[in-house]
């Protein structure tokens, strides 16, 4: 899952929002270097990815993509759902999606130490609304593009956005099947406040 799904799905309070996205940004053990509740919800990000990565329903998502390709839907599939929970978000959350991601920014402007990267991109994802543009399919072009960037090899993901255009609705249909399945897992663990 990526951004929007790892926010939604890992609770309301600000630390739980704050851990939800340092969960991309922090490695290794955690030592206490962040205080409880957010650790918490680092631990539960992380075991979120290792559940989304294991499960049956994304092994049949990620061999939708072409051989050569399989190393990278993973990743591919992170923005695609993102993308199909932006789009279809009256159907799991209540909030709608422009004050959920408002109350996002707003967590995220107010905390004064971000950990690494995220302190450098947070301004301009609110600025630009990455969460909120996830529910336009074009978005992913510049999203692919950027973590193309930083992938050691250049071009891999070239022609990727066609791939997802390509397998739009069966990789929708996935997306139906799993999220349920995966906000459940994350209600059972979610430790609240």
């Amino acid at each position: 899952m990526n951004y929007l799904a790892h926010l939604h799905l890992g609770g309301d309070a600000p630390a739980q929002l704050l851990g939800s996205l340092y969960g991309d940004f922090v490695k290794g053990r955690l030592a206490g270097q962040w205080p409880a509740d957010i650790e918490a919800a680092i631990v539960l990000h992380r075991r979120i990815d290792a559940f989304t990565d294991s499960h049956a329903l994304l092994a049949q998502a990620r061999a939708r993509f072409p051989a050569e390709r399989r190393r990278y839907a993973g990743i591919l599939l992170d923005l695609f759902f993102d993308h199909c929970l932006a789009l279809n978000w009256a159907d799991y959350a209540d909030e709608p999606l422009t004050q959920f991601t408002g109350r996002v920014y707003r967590v995220l402007a107010a905390e004064p130490v971000l950990p690494g990267r995220l302190a450098l991109i947070a301004p301009r994802m609110a600025e630009q609304d990455w969460l909120g543009r996830y529910r336009e399919f074009a978005v992913l072009e510049q999203v692919i593009a950027g973590m193309g960037r930083r992938l050691s090899r250049p071009g891999v993901l070239d022609g990727s956005l066609l791939e997802l255009e390509r397998l739009y609705r069966p990789l929708s249909e996935d997306f139906r099947a799993f999220y349920p399945e995966l906000v459940e897992f994350a209600r059972r663990l979610r430790v609240e406040p």
